[in-house]
């Protein structure tokens, strides 16, 4: 079957501005719980949209690690080319698709670091190995070969043999503070549902959009 012959239409499910909850960030929980219930894989797994200061978006997935009124939490490489990007131009987007209930949640907002004791605390949650890994990779970094990683884990192993792993500097965790989430739900012949909430003075405005 070629690309442009798939076809598939969506009828499992319907949104209705009298569903949502007022508070985005409680729907958000909804349905991260339905997202979480009905067995879809890594269902915390987003898109994390960046853009350059001359404005070429870059993208890639990254996990969900909290989430609360405050905004939506992930870690990286503060050096890695979204860190970099990041600290020049401090906006991001976040897409969440989970199939298997035809939705799909975007959220657009300003994103700044969160505090060091944040960081730390989860980076000690963390295997010992993807400790490891956060000192070994200098992620977005060209590298010969596999062996010269492989060499930095061996060396940081025998450095580290007491399993006190210290959180590097250049590692930590970003908070994106949502000012618009959409709620995205399939419909028939393409008709889906899309609500809007942008957040006003008032709180938050909900608004239907033409799929």
């Amino acid at each position: 079957m070629s690309v442009h012959e798939s076809r598939q239409d969506y009828n499992r499910l319907s949104l209705t501005e009298g569903e949502l909850d007022p508070d985005p960030i409680r729907q958000f929980h909804r349905w991260f719980e339905a997202a979480t219930l009905s067995a879809i894989p890594e269902p915390n797994a987003m898109v994390l949209a960046t853009a350059s200061p001359a404005g070429r978006p870059s993208a890639r997935i990254v996990l969900l690690r909290g989430y609360d009124e405050r905004g939506f939490v992930f870690f990286t490489n503060y050096e890695s080319r979204k860190g970099r990007e990041l600290e020049a131009n401090p906006h991001a987007a976040l897409v969440f698709h989970w199939h298997d209930l035809e939705r799909q949640v975007r959220v657009e907002g300003p994103v700044a670091r969160i505090r060091v004791e944040e960081s730390d605390a989860y980076f000690q949650s963390r295997p010992a190995g993807s400790r490891l890994g956060a000192w070994a990779s200098r992620q977005s970094e060209v590298i010969a070969d596999r062996e010269i990683l492989e060499a930095r884990i061996r060396a940081l192993e025998l450095q580290y043999a007491d399993g006190q792993i210290p959180r590097p500097e250049h590692w930590g965790g970003y908070r994106v503070v949502p000012t618009v989430l959409e709620f995205w739900q399939g419909r028939p012949s393409r008709l889906h549902d899309r609500l809007r909430y942008t957040r006003s003075e008032g709180g938050w405005l909900i608004e239907r959009l033409s799929p």
